[in-house]
């Protein structure tokens, strides 16, 4: 173990430090209820993309959600599933002959902290494994989702603080994240041909966050299969000093908002709306969840909060030697794991 961290044997047993808000399911209800709120999810809008790829459709996928803001994503799926009437016609005939019908399975895709989408060509590997796969561009952030929201308090640096001292805590940066994230599932799951109850979440860091929220928050999820996740136990990573790169928000807050830490409690508490392991009970999918010990920005103890918290069929593979960064095939088990969604 990392001289950093804790034993092996106490991470299996460590449960986060950070608070959980009272009102923490009130919260995410009135949340979902805005959610609910909106067009329903076959209300989206399609474009053909520059991108080809032998067998497959390619398209933008653009929808509005939670704030006004418009989504994009990457929707990438086997040519027989190109004509929505030519499935309809098929579900008709089915229906005739008394055949049963099962639909496609489909992977939501979900990117790091400031990136975007990724490659066309990342999403091809499960396409050409018969499933729609869907990447969001997270609002605000490398792609070309637009983030029109506002929030009083600072936004010197770092989405995870912005709305945490405004006195409205709907504003939190995040919950519209998940939100978004959710609501691009449930648009995979309304598209024609796809069967919504053998759908697939991942990613790695804010990606693997989203996949574990989404599928706590969308309880159709069947499988999530994470690598490192970001957005969990916010007071171990101040107790770790680990509050640089993408968490460095925290360290500038306190510098420049808060320097005696009078409000510490608040701001963690106020967090606790967004942070991961709060979720953890909700999910219902099965998870394959892949880090390394030697990480020193979602640090380990971080992750086993989460973990340890899933009451969900679950494994947990561990790579000794790695820290924040791509695992030596983790995207060919990941592969593997969807394989017979």
């Amino acid at each position: 173990m990392p001289a950093f961290e804790m034993s092996l044997a106490e991470l299996r047993e460590y449960r986060g430090s950070s608070p959980l808000p009272a009102d923490f399911n009130a919260y995410w209800d009135r949340a979902l209820a805005e959610l609910d709120a909106l067009p329903a999810a076959d209300t989206y809008q399609l474009e053909p993309a520059d991108f080809t790829a032998p067998g497959l459709n390619c398209q933008h996928l653009w929808f509005t959600g939670v704030g006004g803001a418009r989504l994009h994503c990457k929707l990438v799926r086997p040519a027989t599933d190109t004509g929505d009437n030519a499935v309809a016609n098929d579900v008709a005939a089915a229906g005739e002959t008394g055949a049963e019908t099962r639909g496609m399975p489909g992977v939501a895709l979900f990117h790091g902290y400031t990136h975007h989408s990724g490659d066309w060509f990342d999403l091809l590997p499960h396409a050409y494994a018969g499933k729609v796969v869907l990447s969001l561009d997270v609002r605000g952030q490398g792609g070309l989702s637009t983030d029109p929201a506002n929030a009083a308090g600072p936004t010197l640096f770092g989405h995870i603080v912005r709305g945490v001292a405004d006195p409205d805590p709907d504003k939190l940066f995040y919950r519209c994240v998940y939100l978004d994230a959710v609501q691009a599932t449930r648009i995979l799951m309304s598209l024609p041909g796809v069967d919504p109850d053998r759908i697939g979440t991942s990613g790695n860091s804010q990606g693997g966050a989203l996949a574990l929220v989404t599928a706590a928050l969308n309880p159709r999820i069947a499988r999530c299969a994470p690598i490192h996740p970001f957005l969990a136990d916010f007071r171990r990573i101040v107790e770790l000093d680990f509050d640089q790169g993408a968490y460095e928000g925290f360290r500038l807050f306190f510098r420049k908002y808060d320097p005696l830490h009078e409000y510490e409690d608040e701001f963690f508490e106020r967090l606790g709306y967004i942070d991961v392991q709060n979720f953890a009970t909700q999910v219902k999918a099965e998870v394959l969840w892949q880090t390394g010990l030697m990480d020193t920005l979602c640090a380990p103890s971080t992750q086993f909060a989460i973990y340890n918290k899933l009451q969900c069929p679950k494994q947990m593979l561990l790579s000794h030697d790695y820290g924040h960064e791509k695992i030596l095939y983790a995207s060919d088990r990941i592969f593997s794991f969807f394989n017979d969604l």
